[in-house]
């Protein structure tokens, strides 16, 4: 631990050529006792400013002297301070709430040009109560479409799981959840995100100039910050819409000590469908879905907190037919949990230490009378880790840490038996590795005008045993095989990634920015495009597989109008990507009976380029943004598509959404999104063949044909009641009761108490207003008869989803 620190002493060294003192503290909200992150603390004289990290701690140093401290955050009141720094001071800060828009607009205009001033490029970050304007799915607030809809972030359309950055698959994402890698982020193929939005605090996503604490991805970072439970009172969140139903409660353990949040939610699709699929060609079929969320935490002292939060959610897909008498069970889901301690050793340095463990598994589960078989995959993790923060001075934020994943793999493990004959399908694949990283980083402040964030990340990666190698000949036949014992190395590799983003301001209201970084990939997902359950499977680099690794540069503008009310930027990249890992023509995950799994994949490169254009309006009763990409996203593989090079499948060259709200006044809000895009792409027939009497299809290049446009509009509508006169009313009512009865007042000032905490809304929500029939899939038909010249080939097209309504209660006391 010694050598560790002085590292970041060595790399501060120049901070201490002058005495400074520090101003250190906590910020959190008033009402709830929620730690604010990403509020701007300012000292108005020097014009230095400093922001809170994801736990709400800050620390900003400056000369001996008096100043005016100013501390801001969207959507709550500014905080003015005069302080005298004598001595390292700490000052722990509480938020109330913006008594009006006049008030927010002061907020804003002294707080909201983060997006100029940092160096991190491509990173966004966004507030619950602004997704929660934003138009949904069935009335479903869902963190993951709303980030599809920013610019150089792309969806594969309806009915499809994951996202798409700056060219990468939806693999190459660090998705976390209180420091937690959820693997399967989607509900429902895709339709829904596993985070319920009640539960969640902060969202923050980088898609470009990744800085060195995060790993072990190639394309972006989501990183998603749960609540930690209300530590001032009791609380209850919910909703009631049309396909599911949820629940959060909050409160203290200990008031302003500790606290507790407890989420769930759940789909009664299966309850609905019912009646209606018993006459159908659906029947016997169920699906549903639930997610639990918890979390607990613990302030021990000023300097030392402790976290504990959690998520479970599955999917379920049943079937049976009593006729045939067949049944399927197709369970997925993810488990996380996390253990956490924040421990401040002094103003200038933060630690938080944590503990890690995350699960993600698939089952496929078929009986038919007396044989059953059983198809499971699955990613287990158990992660260690630490991290420091150091701020030497007002121009240097330092971080370093260190980060240990020990991985279990199941690619694909299959068992069938009859009755009591269990058949010999070969055993259990599991595969085992450790995963460490160490880095150390600097948001440098060189200059008023010049900032750089230079980061390095090392990563070793190790396959162990036990494990065995098959060895096969030119036929496929297996003529030897290896064995590793456990523990023993089986594959090694290691790679720094260095990481640079740095602004040049051109103006206090406009900058200039450049990136590049390096990043390596230990884990990779392998796709069956034709297959739409989630059976993707993960597995680690092998002797076979290599590490994937990318290489982006990225140059942007940045500007602000009308004192921070309007953002705009625009930024251009170009991304190479190497050993990028697909099956084999005509591999299924099937194959791996007797096999190694990585016998099945082939290796290839990538690339992509484009351009980014945003727009932003951040407040007043009108805001919302629109985002508009350009860009080329190809692969190119040795044995795929004849060596050359070809489309990405989610390749989309113009990719443009409108986002926008309106506050009314107190009862009414207004959402719209709108979004486009150039239509997916797939391969078809050219052309068809005899082949010893029957009809071929004889296939074009890898992703040759473009499918139609994806367009549609969203829309919702809020209302919120205005209690303020029936709450009167009704205080009036039971004050005239009691006196009757000739009882106290005590019993009324608690139940107006529960009456005044009370609110709630109804959002109507209509998904694709203008029923637009996008394309999920599309598929051949033929008619006639090809040897008398009468064949008819045609191509029909399957859309999932017309114009649907949908109408959402939700509530709070």
């Amino acid at each position: 631990m010694k050598k560790f620190l002085c590292i970041i002493f060595v790399l501060a060294f120049s901070s201490f050529l002058g005495q400074n003192f520090s101003i250190s503290g906590t910020i959190k909200d008033a009402k709830n006792g929620e730690t604010v992150v990403g509020a701007t603390i300012l000292l108005k004289e020097i014009n230095k400013a400093a922001s809170t990290n994801q736990y709400g701690f800050f620390s900003l140093s400056a000369p001996k002297g008096k100043y005016t401290l100013i501390a801001a955050y969207l959507g709550y009141a500014t905080i003015t301070q005069e302080i005298i720094l004598d001595k390292n001071t700490s000052l722990n800060i509480s938020f109330s709430s913006a008594e009006n828009n006049l008030q927010e607009v002061e907020v804003t205009t002294k707080a909201g040009n983060e997006n100029v001033k940092n160096a991190q490029m491509g990173s966004v970050n966004l507030d619950m109560t602004e997704i929660k304007k934003i138009p949904a799915f069935m009335g479903e607030v869902d963190i993951l479409k709303t980030i599809q809809l920013l610019p150089g972030v792309k969806n594969a359309g309806d009915g499809n799981t994951g996202f798409y950055v700056r060219g990468g698959g939806p693999d190459q994402n660090l998705i976390l959840l209180d420091e937690a890698p959820i693997y399967n982020a989607s509900h429902l193929m895709g339709f829904f995100s596993v985070f319920n939005g009640d539960a969640i605090k902060n969202v923050n996503l980088i898609k470009g100039g990744m800085p060195a604490q995060y790993g072990g991805r190639l394309s972006s970072v989501l990183d998603i910050t749960m609540k930690d439970g209300n530590n001032r009172n009791f609380q209850v969140d919910g909703g009631i819409g049309v396909i599911a139903s949820r629940i959060t409660i909050q409160g203290p353990i200990v008031k302003s000590k500790s606290s507790f949040i407890v989420s769930a939610r759940r789909t009664y699709i299966d309850v609905l469908a019912k009646p209606w699929i018993r006459k159908s060609d659906f029947k016997g079929t169920s699906y549903f879905f639930y997610d639990l969320n918890a979390k607990f935490n613990y302030i021990i002292n000023d300097k030392n907190r402790i976290y504990l939060s959690g998520y479970y959610g599955r999917d379920k897909f049943l079937f049976k037919s009593e006729e045939d008498n067949f049944s399927t069970k197709i369970p997925w889901g993810n488990a996380s949990a996390c253990l956490r301690w924040n421990h401040i050793f002094n103003s200038k340095l933060f630690s938080n230490a944590a503990l890690v463990f995350t699960n993600y598994d698939f089952s496929f589960i078929a009986q038919q009378q007396d044989f059953e078989a059983t198809i499971k995959s699955g990613i287990t993790d158990y992660t260690a880790k630490y991290d420091l923060n150091y701020f030497p001075n007002s121009r240097h934020n330092i971080k370093a840490g260190i980060n240990y994943i020990y991985h279990v793999f199941v690619p694909t493990s299959a068992s069938a038996k009859q009755g009591s004959t269990v058949f010999d399908l070969g055993k259990k694949i599991s595969l085992y590795a450790h995963d460490a990283a160490v880095y150390v980083s600097d948001d440098w402040e060189v200059t008023s005008k010049f900032k750089i964030n230079a980061g390095l990340r090392f990563g070793n990666f190790t396959q162990i045993g036990p494990f065995n190698r098959y060895k096969k000949d030119f036929t496929g036949k297996i003529v030897d095989t290896v064995t590793y014992r456990a523990n023993e190395v089986v594959a090694n590799y290691n790679g720094l990634e260095p990481r640079l983003s740095a602004r040049y301001s051109l103006n206090p209201s406009s900058s200039i920015k450049a990136s590049y970084s390096r990043n390596f990939q230990y884990i990779h997902l392998a796709t069956i495009s034709s297959v739409s359950l989630p059976t993707d499977v993960w597995m680690p680099c092998t002797e076979l597989i290599k590490p994937q690794e990318s290489n982006q540069y990225a140059l942007g503008y940045f500007k602000n109008f009308k004192e921070n009310m309007f953002e705009t930027s625009v930024e251009v990249y170009y991304k190479t990507m190497s050993n990028q890992i697909e099956y084999k023509e005509g591999a299924q995950p099937s194959d791996n009976v007797y096999d190694n799994p990585d016998n099945a994949f082939t290796f290839g490169k990538g690339w992509a380029y484009g351009a980014e254009f945003f727009l932003k309006k951040r407040m007043g009763k009108f805001s919302g943004w629109i985002g508009y990409t350009l860009s080329w996203t190809w692969r190119q593989f040795a044995e795929i598509n004849y060596g050359q090079k070809f489309l990405a499948k989610y390749d989309r060259r113009h990719d443009a959404s409108l986002v926008l709200t309106y506050d009314a006044n107190k009862k009414w809000n207004y959402g719209l999104v709108w979004v486009y895009g150039t239509g997916n792409r797939g391969t078809l027939p050219n052309g068809f063949f005899l082949y010893e009497g029957s009809l071929s299809n004889d296939y074009g290049l890898r992703n040759s044909n473009q499918f139609a446009a994806y367009h549609r509009i969203d829309v919702n509508i809020t209302f919120t009641p205005d209690r303020t006169k029936k709450l009167e009313k009704r205080r009036q009512a039971m004050i005239e009761e009691y006196e009757q009865q000739g009882n106290d007042t005590a019993s009324i000032k608690l139940t107006m108490k529960w009456l005044k905490n009370f609110s709630n809304s109804f959002t109507l929500s209509v998904f694709n207003v203008y029923n637009r029939y996008n394309p999920y899939f599309i598929y051949l038909t033929r008619k006639g008869d090809f040897t008398n010249g009468t064949l008819q080939v045609g191509a029909k097209q399957v859309s999932l989803f017309p114009i649907l309504p949908s109408l959402t209660w939700n509530f709070k006391f």
